[in-house]
């Protein structure tokens, strides 16, 4: 817990400063607006976390928002299909390919670094080929205003995807913290082999994963889609994959396997959106975005290595 109260006491320091630096940090509307953001970022940070634990990767994350928008878009106004067929099937996609991961990393024992590399390239790709390069949209109104209101509404001011973060944060702390199952993840994070002669199917446990985290990328790709209302398959989701890495290594879990929490994960997203909002605040030129995300992720990754020396040592 020592990570994850770091964690949360910088994040709160930080916000009193904005706060300081910029009264309009406190403002009703700006308050929606990043809790919208930490609720979409989030959900699928939960997910990468997951992965991590696991001493796995996934760098295909943004790929997969940009296959799944364009195929969104494409079920609800190009096909007419009904929108709860829709979801089903961008969620259906969504963990067969998280599946496909698992498989090639468990099955072939494949570096999950390769196979999600490759797969950014390859669903960017298939995403362009699909749309012919075009940018698709969602349009204005349709017959599935009840999805869309499901994505973008807010209920007593606050946005439906920090309500869904909420949901699905309690769901995975129970998943990860209170079953036999999440003890398996941590065990298979720590050691896979030791795992494995201790009787736990480790090749399913780190599947499971990857399709736990196809699951909450499938959500995270339909809130996206009617938050842009637009899908640019060669730009749609770019980099995605890193913020939830940073996320999760700010939150406490290590790159290593067998560290992190769901609470440490949320802290982590919601300090990344507080650190974008002070950047667009206070006027600072938005290319640094990445070079903030950078330095957020060197410094988890040196905390992590003093860390581990220092417990080193005192055992």
């Amino acid at each position: 817990m020592k990570k994850e109260l770091g964690t949360f006491i910088l994040l709160v320091v930080l916000c009193v400063v904005v706060a300081i630096l910029q009264p309009q940090f406190l403002s009703s509307a700006n308050l929606q607006n990043m809790a919208r953001q930490i609720g979409m970022y989030g959900i699928f940070s939960l997910g990468l976390g997951i992965v991590i634990i696991t001493g796995g990767i996934d760098l295909s994350v943004g790929s997969v928002f940009a296959l799944l928008g364009v195929l969104l878009s494409m079920m609800l106004t190009a096909w007419m299909w009904p929108a709860a067929l829709a979801v089903v099937v961008i969620l259906g996609i969504a963990m067969a390919l998280g599946a496909l991961h698992g498989l090639l990393i468990t099955k072939l024992r494949m570096q999950p670094f390769i196979v999600t590399l490759c797969g950014l390239l390859f669903y960017r790709g298939l995403a362009r080929f699909i749309a012919n390069d075009e940018t698709k949209g969602l349009g204005g109104s349709g017959n599935f205003d009840w999805l869309r209101e499901l994505a973008t509404g807010v209920v007593f001011g606050i946005p439906m995807p920090f309500i869904l973060l909420i949901i699905i944060s309690a769901g995975m702390w129970v998943l990860l913290h209170r079953s036999v199952y999440g003890r398996y993840l941590y065990a298979v994070g720590r050691n896979e082999v030791a795992a494995r002669y201790s009787g736990i199917n480790s090749s399913r446990i780190i599947a499971s994963a990857y399709i736990i985290l196809g699951l909450v990328t499938g959500i995270s790709a339909i809130l996206f889609a009617f938050y842009t209302n637009s899908i640019s398959p060669s730009s749609h989701g770019n980099s995605y994959e890193l913020y939830g890495i940073a996320a999760a290594v700010l939150g406490g879990c290590s790159l290593r396997g067998g560290e992190g929490s769901i609470i440490g994960i949320l802290i982590g997203a919601a300090l990344l959106q507080v650190l974008q909002n002070l950047v667009n605040l206070l006027g600072i030129p938005s290319s640094l975005n990445f070079a903030v995300m950078g330095a957020v992720i060197l410094l988890g990754v040196i905390a992590d290595q003093l860390l581990q020396r220092r417990t080193a040592r005192a055992t």
